[in-house]
Parts: structure tokens; C-alpha cells; sequence
């Protein structure tokens, strides 16, 4: 038997690939689940998409290699976009970076400046794959807290006590993933400073800010001469296209260029009429986004309302496509949720899998369609923990 690598080591299958499978063996027994744990949009994308990336099959080049930073015509897209919902303008050749889906740059992110031995600071909840893949560069992963009293924004005394001459790199999460909560201007502008003062580089990762939220964030907003930043950005959310994988890395042009180091060794272009559809994807029409928006509110009150009856509490002062309930009872989140899954058949990711903060909280889709919540209702309405 051929050895793995020591990094798999410290490194363990995906918690929603191991947990669907058991999901998908329920459904496969007659089990009618109802997954209200992931976050994969169910809605179509703007119709002009579809079209497009239809139309772009046909073209010449269409088969053929791309470039490895994408077509021009993406990259504009992604500089209009930026400049239109975050007001942060964009140099379309040095500041543009697309990518196969946010979760690859977190990937080449990581190789592009993280050693082995140095170490990041990742989130806590946060989202796993941060630290999953500083992990696999054979990095060391640093949780900094983030806390319900304090708005589940960073604690600059707890980061200050946690930097060592190590320290290379700060994922942030804005709005958060999986609480919902938004950045606070003077938080970002602190975190900038510490991070100068360091000589730390921080990345936001940003795939909520269009979801349910009155004026988009970027950290990128926050720039100035003195700092180097990196934010993340996807399709998959925003524009319910989370299968065709495609995103975006934008912020300072060295380390852009360092970036395309790695990439352009791992992958040889993305396919043309993807490319062509996201592009018509991010000139989507503000009433589409509002459109959606008001799904996701008529489907997040529903939630609520389930919340309710589970007992759980939550705040409605959020963005993004998940509610953050917190357990009232004495009852840990695993055992809540498969209590809930062998129960009444339906799956509510627990907190802990976004780390130990987690614990006394459960996260909901909004993924789901308004039907299937009610039927959550009835399913659940004698409920008692």
C-alpha cells in the first residue's frame, strides 16, 4: 500500500462530502429529506447567462486554450462590477484575477505566500477550508475568535496576542460566513493598521455581499499606498451559479502577479462560454438582484419562524444566505442535528463544524424553496428538545 502524504495527516474529508453521502444513502431508502444545510442556490441565474453561455459554444476560439487570466471582456465585467455595487475602481489588467470558484484562490493563495512552519489566522466560526488548506501547505492555522457580544467582529487584543514573527496571513469573512454578520468601518480600518504594523497580509473572502444586504461591503474600499490587500469574490452566491465554478481574485498588483505564479502551473484557462456567461451575469440588472432578494427575505422569515419553533434564537440584523440560531436548551449542535435528520428528516448543518465558536449554534440554508420550509413546519410542530 503506497504511503499518503504527512499532510493528509492533519487533514480530513470535507465535512458536507462525508455528511451528504449519508444524506444521499437516506434519500436512496425512501427517507424524504429535506436539506436545509448547504448552500447551493436552487434558483436560476439571470436568463441572459444561459443565453450567452449557449451562444459562446458556437464561437471559433470557443474549444480552444484561454488565457490563464481570463478573456478581456471578463475582466471588464469584473472591473464594472466592482466599480458599480462597491465603488472600488479597478485596474482591469493588473488588479483582476479570475478564478475557477473563490475555494481555488483560497488554495493558491495559500501556496503563493504561506512557507511550511509559518502560520494564519483563520476565523473561528469560519469556514473550514481555510484552515484545511493552510493545513495542506503545511502551514500552521491560528483561530482568533469571533463573538456574539462583540458583534462576531475580531478582538484586536486577542490578535495581538496571538501574532508571533510567524504570522504571514489573516483570512477575513465579510459579511460572515456562517453568522450573517456584517463588517464594521471602523473594525476594517483598525484590522488595515494591525495589519501594516505586522506585516501581515489580509484577504477577505466575499461571496455574500450582494445577499440581502443595503449597501455591499469590500475591503478593497479600504485601500490605500501603505497596504496590500486581497479579496476573493464568486458567482456561485450572487448569481446562483455555484456549479459552474468561477470567481474572482482582485486587490494589489504584485500580489495578483504572484498569485498567476501558481495558477497558470496548475490549470490551463477557463472554458470560453463560461467566461462569456459570467460576464453576463455581472451585468445584471438591479431589479434582477432585488428580485432575489426578496425571495431569500420571504424564505429567511420562514426560517425564523422554524427557529421559533425549535426553540432557537437568532438575529435578524444579518446578510448573506444562511440564519445563525443559537441553542437555548441543553442540547449540543450535533446531536440536535441528527435528532432533526432521523427524526423528522431534514438536515440542519451544526455549529461546530465551523469551529469550537460554533457549538451552541445551528446554520440554515436559505436554499430552499418556500414549500419545503412550511413542510419543515409541520414536520416539526410538536418539537421538544
Amino acid at each position: 500500500m503506497i504511503q499518503t502524504a504527512e499532510r493528509l495527516a492533519q487533514t480530513r474529508e470535507y465535512y458536507f462530502s462525508r455528511k451528504l453521502k449519508e444524506v444521499d444513502h437516506l434519500k436512496a431508502i425512501g427517507k424524504p429529506i429535506i436539506n436545509l444545510g448547504v448552500g447551493s442556490p436552487d434558483i436560476q441565474p439571470p436568463a441572459d447567462v444561459i443565453k450567452s453561455m449557449i451562444a459562446a459554444t458556437a464561437d471559433d476560439k470557443a474549444h480552444q486554450y484561454q488565457p490563464y487570466a481570463g478573456i478581456r471582456e471578463f475582466r471588464e465585467g469584473i472591473r464594472s462590477f466592482y466599480a458599480s455595487h462597491y465603488e472600488v475602481a479597478l485596474d482591469v489588467d493588473k488588479e483582476i484575477l479570475p478564478l475557477m470558484g473563490s475555494k481555488e484562490g483560497i488554495m493558491h493563495i495559500s501556496m503563493a505566500f504561506v512557507n511550511p512552519g509559518d502560520e494564519v489566522l483563520v476565523p473561528d466560526p469560519g469556514y473550514p477550508t481555510y484552515a484545511a488548506v493552510t493545513r495542506l501547505v503545511q502551514a500552521k492555522p491560528v483561530n482568533y475568535d469571533l463573538k456574539a457580544k462583540h458583534d462576531w467582529q475580531p478582538d484586536l487584543d486577542q490578535l495581538a496576542a496571538l501574532v508571533t514573527p510567524r504570522t504571514k496571513l489573516m483570512w477575513i469573512n465579510y459579511p460572515h460566513m456562517p453568522t450573517g454578520a456584517n463588517a464594521k468601518e471602523e473594525m476594517i480600518r483598525s484590522l488595515i493598521e494591525f495589519a501594516k504594523q505586522h506585516n501581515i497580509l489580509i484577504v477577505n473572502d466575499n461571496p455574500y455581499s450582494l445577499i440581502l444586504s443595503d449597501k455591499p461591503f469590500s475591503l478593497l474600499r479600504f485601500v490605500d499606498h501603505n497596504v496590500q490587500l486581497l479579496e476573493l469574490n464568486s458567482l456561485s452566491k450572487s448569481f446562483n451559479m455555484a456549479g459552474w465554478r468561477i470567481g474572482m481574485l482582485c486587490g494589489d498588483e504584485d500580489l495578483i502577479k504572484s498569485v498567476v505564479q501558481v495558477k497558470s502551473n496548475m490549470d490551463s484557462g477557463m472554458f470560453y462560454p463560461i467566461q462569456k456567461g459570467a460576464t453576463a451575469a455581472l451585468a445584471a440588472s438591479s431589479s434582477w438582484i432585488s428580485e432575489l432578494d426578496e425571495k431569500y427575505a420571504h424564505r429567511r422569515r420562514l426560517i425564523w419562524e422554524l427557529c421559533d419553533q425549535l426553540g432557537l434564537s437568532y438575529d435578524k440584523n444579518t446578510s448573506g444566505l444562511f440564519v445563525w440560531a443559537r441553542i437555548k436548551a441543553d442540547i449540543k449542535a450535533e446531536e440536535l442535528s441528527d435528532r432533526l435528520l432521523h427524526e423528522h428528516d431534514m438536515f440542519v448543518t451544526p455549529g461546530t463544524v465551523f469551529g469550537d465558536q460554533g457549538k451552541a449554534y445551528m446554520r440554515f440554508s436559505l436554499c430552499v424553496g418556500s414549500n419545503q420550509i412550511r413542510e419543515c413546519l409541520g414536520r416539526t410542530k410538536a418539537f421538544e428538545v
